[in-house]
C-alpha cells in the first residue's frame, strides 16, 4: 500500500472516531441533561404559543436519524389558556417522536426535522361565541425581518412526518359543524418552496363525522378515505390547496379537490368526481337527511357524479353544494315501479336564488333530457325540476308517442286498448307527497288516433276511435273527436270548466259539455249505459303507489258528470228508427237526465223528458213522453207491441197520439223488464182500423155474420189507461167502429188477471153513418138489443168472454127504481 494512502486512511479514520465520539458525547449529555433538554424543547413551543405545552418525558436513540438526534417525547398536552373553562385538549398524544437537528441544537436552539405522532388526539374546539383553543398559536409577525437571524421569527419546519391512531376533531359550535376523523396511517413528507410549503401525503383515514350542519348528519361518515394527497400551502395567497392521486372514498374511486383559505373567514371548497359509482355507494356518502330520501330511489348500473361543497369553517348553516350526474340507459327504481332505459343529465343546489340562504327550502333537482319507459310507455322530459326539498314541487315539460296497448297495465280495470297511437305533449306540476306526485296538474294536449278500446266500467266497445283533449288553464277541451261502436259514428266536442281541481278534489262536480253530431247512430250499441258503473278498488289497490293521476280515474268517472247535447240524423234501437234526432241528456251519479228529446218517427214525431236511474243488472226509468200522429203499424212495430200478445202491429192502422207518465224497467240489453211498467197513458186514435183481430172474429162470425170482421174501421178513438205492472186499467170509454160500438171498461191482463166489461148495442153502425148530430148518434147508439158482457180470464190466463151477469143485476135494479 503505498504511503499516502496509509496517511488518508489513518485521517478519515481519525474523523470518523471523532464524530462518533461527539455523537456519543452528545447522546451522554442529552440523557445527563434530561430535564434541561425537556425545558428547553418546552420553553421553545411555549414561546410560540398563547397557552401551555407540557411533556411527560423524553428518550433518545443514538443512530436512528443520524445525523439527527431522534427525540421521543411522552405524554405531550397541548392547552390553551381557557382550557379550565371547555375542556377541550388541543393535542393530546401518548407518543411524539421529534427528529431534532444536531447542529441548531448545538447553538442552543431547537429545530425539528421530522415528527411522528402516536396514540394521540387532536380537538379544534370553537364554543358558541366563536372562541376557538386554536388561538393558542400565536399569529406570526409579517413585520419581523426574517433575515435577520432570530430564531424566534423562523416557523418550525417539519420533514417527514407519520400519524397512526390519532383521532383529529374540528368542532365548531357556534357554526354546528363537527369534522371528525380517525387517522389510521398517515405519512408525509414536507417541502418548503419561498412562500408555504407542500406535502405528499399517504393516508387511511375513517371519516367519523363530516356534519356541516351537525342536525341534518354527516357526509362520508363512516367511511374509509385512503390514498394519495398532494396538498399545498401559499403564505403570500393565505391558501391550502388539496388535490388526489389514486384516491377512495369507502372503496370507490375518487378524484378530489379542495381549497381551504386560511384568513378569518375560513372559506373551502371541496371538488369530487367519480365516472362510475352505484346509486347506495353515492347516497351512502351524503348526510341522513338527504340520504332518507335518495335511498327511496335506486340505480342497476354505475352512473357518473361530480359534486362541489363550498362554505366557511366559521359560518352556520349548510354550505353550497352544487352536484351534476350523468346517467345512460340505466334502470331506475322509483316507489311504486320502476324507469326502463333511463338516461338524463342532473343538478342539484341548494342555492336556487342568491341571497336566500343554502337550505332546502331554496334547494332544486334538475333533470335535463331525461328518457325511459314507465310501465312500458317510452317518454321524455326536456327539463323536469323538483323545487323546494322541504315542500317539494315537481314540474317539467312531458312528451310521449306509443302504441295505446301499451297503456293497458295503468289502466287495468278501467279501459282495454287492442289498437291505435297516443302523443302527448304537456307541462305538469305536483306537490311530492310521500315520494309520489300527488295531483298533479297539467297543460297541454294529449291525441289519441286510430284507437280500438272497451269502456270496462260500462262493458262499451269503441273501435277507429280518435279523440284531441287539450288542458288550458285548468279547463278540459274536447275537440276534434271521433267515436265509433260498431257502426255508430259520433262526433264530439265539449269542455270541463275548472277540470284539473275538479279530478282531484270534487269529482262529483264534474261537468263535461258535451257536443254530438252524427250521421247514424245505434242505440243498442251504448247499452252499456244502462248498467250499473263497476267500481276500480281493486285498481285502485294494486296501483296504491303509482301517481294518483291514475288512480283517480275510476272516481272521475264514477261521480263525474256530462251535458250533453245531441243532434243526429238517425238513430236506431232495434226496430226503431228516429230521424232528426235533438236531445239534451245529463248524466248523474245514479243514472241519466233525459230532457228536451224531440225525433221524428213513423210519420209523426216523439217528444220525451224523463230519468234513466242505473242499478246493478238493470236499469229504472220515469218517462214522459207526447207522440203527436205516428203511424200506429210503425209505432208498434218499433216497439215490439209494448209487450201486448193479443194485439200486434199487424192488426192496426191509423195514426196515433198519446201523452204518457210511466216508469219502469229495462234490462242491461235494452229490453223491457216484463211487468215492471207503472203509469198513466192517454191514446188518440184517428182514422184507425182493427186489422184480422182473432179473438174478435171467432166471437163475430156468430153474432155479426154479415159485418166486415176483418176490417174493422175506427175513425176515431180517446182512452186512458193506468198500467200496473202486468196489468193495464182501462178507464171507461166508448169505442166506436164500423163493426159495433162498444162500452168497455175493466182490467187486461198480460199474463193473467183480465176483467174487462163490455156493453155492446148490436144495432150495426152502418145504419147510422149519415146522421151527423151527437145527440141523435148517443140516442141511437143504445137503441135495440145491447148486450153486456165480460171477457175474463179462467185463472189460467185464458180469457173467456160471456154474459155479464153483474151488470144485469145493476139493470133490474135500475128498472125496480124506475117502476117504484
Amino acid at each position: 500500500m503505498p504511503k499516502w494512502l496509509k496517511i488518508l486512511l489513518k485521517v478519515v479514520a481519525a474523523f470518523v472516531i471523532v464524530i462518533v465520539l461527539a455523537f456519543a458525547g452528545l447522546f451522554i449529555y442529552i440523557n445527563t441533561h434530561k430535564t434541561k433538554i425537556l425545558n428547553l424543547i418546552t420553553g421553545a413551543l411555549n414561546q410560540k404559543i398563547d397557552g401551555k405545552i407540557s411533556i411527560g418525558d423524553l428518550e433518545t436513540t443514538f443512530f436512528t436519524g443520524f445525523p439527527d438526534i431522534k427525540v421521543s417525547l411522552k405524554n405531550v398536552l397541548v392547552r390553551d389558556k381557557r382550557w379550565q373553562e371547555h375542556k377541550h385538549t388541543l393535542l393530546e398524544a401518548k407518543v411524539m417522536g421529534v427528529a431534532v437537528n444536531t447542529a441548531s441544537l448545538l447553538r442552543g436552539t431547537i429545530r425539528i426535522g421530522n415528527i411522528t405522532i402516536r396514540d394521540a388526539s387532536v380537538d379544534l374546539y370553537s364554543d358558541s361565541t366563536g372562541y376557538s383553543n386554536s388561538s393558542i398559536f400565536k399569529k406570526k409577525d409579517k413585520t419581523k425581518n426574517t433575515n435577520t437571524g432570530d430564531s424566534g421569527g423562523s416557523a418550525t419546519e417539519f420533514g417527514k412526518f407519520t400519524l397512526s391512531n390519532v383521532t383529529f376533531a374540528v368542532n365548531n359550535q357556534k357554526s354546528n359543524k363537527l369534522f371528525k376523523f380517525l387517522v389510521n396511517d398517515l405519512d408525509g413528507k414536507m417541502l418548503y418552496p419561498d412562500s408555504g410549503w407542500r406535502a405528499d401525503l399517504q393516508m387511511n383515514v375513517l371519516a367519523q363525522s363530516l356534519a356541516f350542519n351537525v342536525d341534518k348528519g354527516s357526509f362520508i361518515k363512516n367511511k374509509v378515505v385512503a390514498g394519495n394527497l398532494i396538498a399545498g400551502f401559499s403564505e403570500a395567497n393565505e391558501r391550502i390547496t388539496i388535490k388526489t392521486q389514486d384516491f377512495s372514498i369507502g372503496g370507490d374511486p375518487f378524484d378530489l379537490k379542495a381549497t381551504f383559505h386560511t384568513d378569518t373567514a375560513s372559506k373551502f371548497s371541496i371538488y369530487v368526481v367519480s365516472d362510475k359509482i352505484l346509486w347506495r355507494s353515492a347516497s351512502s356518502l351524503v348526510a341522513a337527511n338527504i340520504q332518507r330520501t335518495l335511498n327511496k330511489f335506486n340505480m342497476s348500473k354505475p352512473l357518473g357524479i361530480t359534486a362541489l361543497i363550498s362554505g366557511g369553517l366559521h359560518a352556520s348553516g349548510d354550505p353550497l353544494i352544487y352536484v351534476t350526474g350523468k346517467v345512460r340507459d340505466n334502470k331506475l327504481s322509483i316507489p311504486g315501479g320502476a324507469i326502463d332505459s333511463c338516461s338524463f343529465d342532473a343538478v342539484f343546489t341548494n342555492n336556487v336564488e342568491k341571497n336566500k340562504g343554502f337550505n332546502d327550502e331554496n334547494s332544486v333537482i334538475r333533470l335535463m333530457k331525461l328518457t325511459g319507459r314507465y310501465e312500458h310507455i317510452p317518454f321524455a322530459v326536456d327539463t323536469g325540476s323538483i323545487l323546494n326539498l322541504s315542500k317539494p314541487i315537481a314540474t317539467g315539460n312531458f312528451r310521449s308517442s306509443f302504441p295505446l296497448v301499451n297503456l293497458n297495465y295503468l289502466m287495468e280495470g278501467f279501459a282495454k286498448f287492442t289498437k291505435g297511437t297516443a302523443d302527448a305533449n304537456f307541462r305538469y306540476r305536483a306537490d311530492i307527497v310521500d315520494y309520489e306526485l300527488n295531483k298533479p296538474t297539467i297543460a297541454g294536449v294529449i291525441n289519441l288516433k286510430n284507437a280500438d278500446a272497451t269502456f270496462l266500467p260500462r262493458k262499451l266497445k269503441f273501435n277507429n276511435t280518435s279523440l284531441s283533449l287539450s288542458i288550458v288553464k285548468n279547463d278540459l277541451l274536447l275537440q276534434d273527436t271521433r267515436v265509433q261502436s260498431g257502426r255508430s259514428v259520433v262526433m264530439m266536442h265539449g269542455r270541463v270548466n275548472n277540470f284539473m281541481n275538479l279530478y282531484y278534489n270534487a269529482p262529483e262536480k264534474i261537468v263535461l259539455q258535451w257536443y254530438i253530431k252524427s250521421p247514424e247512430i245505434r242505440l243498442g250499441e251504448f247499452l252499456g249505459f244502462l248498467s250499473a258503473r263497476t267500481q276500480q278498488k281493486q285498481v285502485a289497490q294494486r296501483k296504491g303507489n303509482s301517481s294518483n293521476i291514475f288512480r283517480q280515474l275510476g272516481p272521475a268517472f264514477d261521480k263525474g258528470n256530462a251535458e250533453i247535447h245531441m243532434d243526429v240524423a238517425k238513430a236506431y234501437y232495434g226496430k226503431f228508427l228516429a230521424t232528426d234526432v235533438k236531445a239534451d241528456l245529463l248524466t248523474t251519479g245514479d243514472g241519466v237526465l233525459i230532457k228536451n228529446v224531440g225525433v221524428k218517427h213513423a210519420g209523426g214525431t216523439l217528444t220525451l223528458n224523463g230519468k234513466l236511474i242505473q242499478s246493478n243488472n238493470m236499469g229504472r226509468f220515469a218517462i214522459n213522453t207526447v207522440v203527436s200522429n205516428v203511424n200506429v203499424r210503425e209505432f208498434f212495430y218499433a216497439f215490439d207491441n209494448f209487450g201486448l200478445i193479443d194485439i200486434t202491429y199487424k192488426n192496426l192502422k191509423g195514426y196515433l197520439s198519446a201523452k204518457t207518465n210511466v216508469s219502469g224497467s229495462v234490462t242491461g240489453a235494452g229490453a223491457l223488464v216484463p211487468r215492471s211498467m207503472h203509469g198513466n197513458v192517454d191514446v188518440s186514435l184517428r182514422n184507425a182500423a182493427l186489422l184480422d183481430y182473432k179473438p174478435l172474429i171467432s166471437v163475430g162470425k156468430f153474432a155479426f155474420p154479415f159485418r166486415n170482421l176483418n176490417n174493422i174501421e175506427i175513425p176515431k178513438l180517446d182512452a186512458h189507461f193506468n198500467v200496473q205492472g202486468d196489468k193495464i186499467i182501462i178507464s171507461p170509454m166508448q169505442f166506436n167502429s164500423s163493426l159495433l160500438n162498444a162500452d168497455i171498461a175493466g182490467t187486461y191482463g198480460l199474463s193473467r188477471g183480465t176483467d174487462i166489461a163490455l156493453d155492446v148495442p148490436l144495432r150495426n153502425p152502418k145504419k147510422d153513418e149519415d146522421i151527423t148530430d151527437k145527440a141523435e148518434l148517443q140516442k141511437r147508439r143504445y137503441k135495440g138489443i145491447v148486450l153486456h158482457l165480460k171477457a175474463k180470464d179462467d185463472g189460467t190466463g185464458k180469457v173467456k168472454i160471456g154474459f155479464n151477469k153483474d151488470r144485469k143485476k145493476d139493470d133490474d135494479k135500475d128498472s125496480d127504481k124506475k117502476t117504484t
